[in-house]
């Protein structure tokens, strides 16, 4: 069986983040993508220069024309922009019931740049927090939603995540990789059980535009191939670890440059000779 996945996000036209990573994702690990814009960025690898809102009207617009004409097996949402069009997602949520969704609450990019107005910060803890099955924050959106502080740790990283939970969502992986050390952890959490941690080797490489966006969207297109969610949780970590492990491979732009969706698909630089 295909499986289709859709991506409700911005564009980034450098392709390291937002629809472009998410379907790189997708086809990597052997899922048919699509993708519902919602906003256009300038971006390239060193930051963000301005951003062209998606009217929300048009956003319900294309969900609405793809929801009734195409199956949809799982969905992840990135950036969302402003509060109009998170109402556009939620209620198109509502009508349309697909089986699994991923939000990543998308608010600054890794250059500093905010992406989500902050008037819409309230409408996605309200309308979308109920409608989702994963939420997969890191730290500082962690603390965004809260309006608290980031956590400095796992122990505060988990308490958090179960304030989330209180606030409605279902299910959290708060992702650790703003803390320091040899690994990154990630903490699963859901309602009456203990959190499960995911590590992984931390790569040293300063190519990590997109890890968010990537992460999240492995864990969409995995879901479905997998009966149990740890197992695609941790598929979706092992993807991007070796992605990241292989971003020096890739030469693109002068900042904080993509990670290597394809690196299994691609021949390795050794091979160029082939």
């Amino acid at each position: 069986m295909t499986y289709n996945i859709l991506s409700i996000a911005g564009s980034d036209p450098s392709g390291g983040a937002g629809v472009q990573a998410d379907l790189k994702a997708f086809s990597a690990l052997r899922t048919y993508g699509m993708a519902v814009v919602t906003g256009l960025t300038a971006q390239s690898t060193t930051g963000v220069t301005g951003i062209h809102q998606v009217p929300a009207s048009f956003v319900a617009e294309q969900l609405d024309t793809l929801f009734t004409d195409v199956r949809v097996d799982a969905v992840k949402i990135g950036m969302l922009v402003n509060a109009d069009v998170v109402t556009a997602v939620a209620e198109a949520l509502e009508r349309f019931a697909p089986p699994r969704v991923v939000l990543d609450p998308v608010m600054i990019a890794k250059s500093g740049d905010r992406l989500l107005a902050q008037d819409a910060i309230d409408a996605v803890r309200e309308l979308l927090l109920p409608r989702v099955d994963l939420l997969t924050p890191n730290l500082p959106e962690t603390g965004e939603l809260l309006g608290e502080r980031p956590g400095q740790d796992l122990t505060t990283a988990a308490e958090q995540g179960q304030r989330l939970l209180q606030q409605g969502a279902k299910q959290v992986l708060v992702k650790g990789g703003h803390l320091g050390g040899q690994s990154s952890t990630d903490l699963w959490i859901r309602p009456n059980t203990e959190p499960i941690a995911l590590s992984a080797e931390r790569i040293s490489t300063k190519n990590t535009h997109g890890t968010g966006c990537t992460l999240s969207s492995a864990i969409a297109a995995l879901l479905p191939q997998h009966r149990d969610t740890y197992d695609a949780l941790h598929a979706a970590k092992d993807y991007l670890t070796e992605a990241l492990r292989h971003a020096d491979e890739l030469e693109v732009g002068h900042g904080k440059g993509p990670v290597h969706h394809f690196y299994a698909l691609w021949p390795r630089p050794e091979d160029d000779s082939i």
